[in-house]
């Protein structure tokens, strides 16, 4: 069973920081892209970052020079370091993992998500 376990939302003040972490257990085969996505209220789900094993990176424009996705393939981790938080990057940050089954079909699996809420 794969599990993906985020931590580190919360309420911050516009331009202030916050560190997400997601973790993933269980049994399966090495993930390729780990990736954390955002859902706003009223909003479509969207791509905010995302990470290969390599360690080649994607970012959404918005967040471009603000966010930095890492990931530590030891531990199966990734973060998201967000600095320059604005009002807009608030929402539901969910955790995704692209993992093959034994066919090389690769299968999303998402985390419950965290609440980032950017307000004064």
């Amino acid at each position: 069973q794969v599990q993906l376990v985020e931590s580190g939302g919360g309420l911050v003040q516009p331009g202030g920081s916050l560190r997400l972490s997601c973790a993933l257990s269980g049994s399966f085969y090495s993930p390729n892209a780990m990736g954390w996505y955002r859902q706003a209220p009223g909003k479509q789900r969207e791509l905010v970052a995302a990470i290969t094993t390599s360690g080649t990176t994607n970012y959404a424009d918005s967040v471009k020079g603000r966010f930095t996705i890492s990931r530590d393939n030891a531990k199966i981790t990734v973060y998201l370091q967000m600095n320059s938080l604005k009002p807009d990057d608030t929402g539901v940050y969910l955790c995704n993992a692209k993992i093959p089954d034994a066919s090389w079909n690769y299968h999303d699996y998402w985390g419950q998500g965290t609440q980032v809420t950017v307000s004064s």
